[in-house]
């Protein structure tokens, strides 16, 4: 720098401090700062939380963060990563909770509600659930998505994709799951009173398998809430934030999502934030 630039420069920066008000002792002092140790390592930190924000497209919040550091060796509190959020401007996509509700119902003479509320499995395979969900599509219009969740780990077990809401693609789903399961003798499967799980070809299925069919009362979705809230987790993470064009962009995102995120990386409190995948390994393990 020439001596006629460091004057000018001087001059502008006297100029700009006496407009602002702003003694120059403290803008230099501000330019030549060294960070401390301890500076450095709360920038550190930082990135830490905002590379996991990142890495887990904006899904985890400060709980699911903390554990995720925590797994990587990297020790710290819940505090002190919702501190490092606020400073960021970050937090997770918010889900709604499913809150239980009093509601009156019924099920038809011909069927009965097994599961009766008890979500709770002794271990895989004992359990399941399924639904239907609608997701839209620019090209297509509605798409329709079959899921089934085995209620011990949380975990999609099984799940059909279609431009068409039938009973075909209800079995579907069930079908895929029941590849993952060495004896399915015994299992009961609750689902609602849709059409497509009343259907002849849906029960046919469940009893050549020796599944037990459990049903929901009568516009009653908290006696499915399992599913219900997978679902609304599924649009408000992924579905939601997305425009899908076609159908092939849809069914690859959702496979990604639910095979990739949701069953082997995405944290679970009723799992003690673990993976659906974990609390299965764990299961066959023992």
């Amino acid at each position: 720098m020439s001596f006629i630039q460091a004057n000018i420069d001087k001059y502008t920066v006297k100029q700009m401090c006496s407009a602002l008000k702003f003694p120059r002792s403290t803008y230099y002092a501000a330019i030549n700062h060294v960070p401390s140790r301890r500076e450095q390592e709360y920038n550190r930190f930082s990135e830490e939380v905002l590379s996991v924000y990142n890495e887990y497209k904006k899904r985890y919040g400060a709980i699911k963060i903390h554990r995720e550091l925590n797994d990587r060796n990297i020790s710290c509190s819940i505090k002190r990563v919702q501190r490092h959020m606020k400073r960021l401007g970050i937090k997770s996509i918010v889900i709604k909770k499913y809150q239980y509700q009093k509601h009156q119902g019924y099920v038809p003479d011909d069927k009965e509600n097994i599961l009766n509320r008890d979500f709770e499995a002794e271990t895989v395979f004992k359990k399941l659930v399924t639904d239907i969900t609608y997701i839209h599509v620019v090209n297509e219009g509605w798409t329709y998505l079959a899921s089934v969740m085995d209620l011990y780990d949380r975990k999609i077990i099984g799940w059909a994709y279609g431009k068409k809401i039938t009973a075909e693609l209800a079995t579907k789903a069930v079908k895929n799951a029941c590849l993952n399961i060495p004896d399915t003798t015994g299992i009961i499967l609750h689902s609602d009173l849709g059409s497509q799980y009343a259907s002849e070809e849906f029960e046919k299925y469940l009893q050549e398998q020796g599944i037990i069919h459990s049903f929901s009362r009568k516009g009653n979705p908290y006696d499915n809430a399992c599913i219900e809230s997978f679902h609304s987790v599924l649009k408000k993470e992924e579905v939601y934030p997305t425009t899908y064009h076609t159908f092939e962009e849809a069914q690859t995102a959702l496979f990604e999502y639910i095979e990739s995120f949701y069953n082997r990386k995405r944290r679970h409190s009723a799992l003690d934030y673990k993976t659906p995948q974990q609390v299965e390994e764990e299961a066959l393990a023992g």
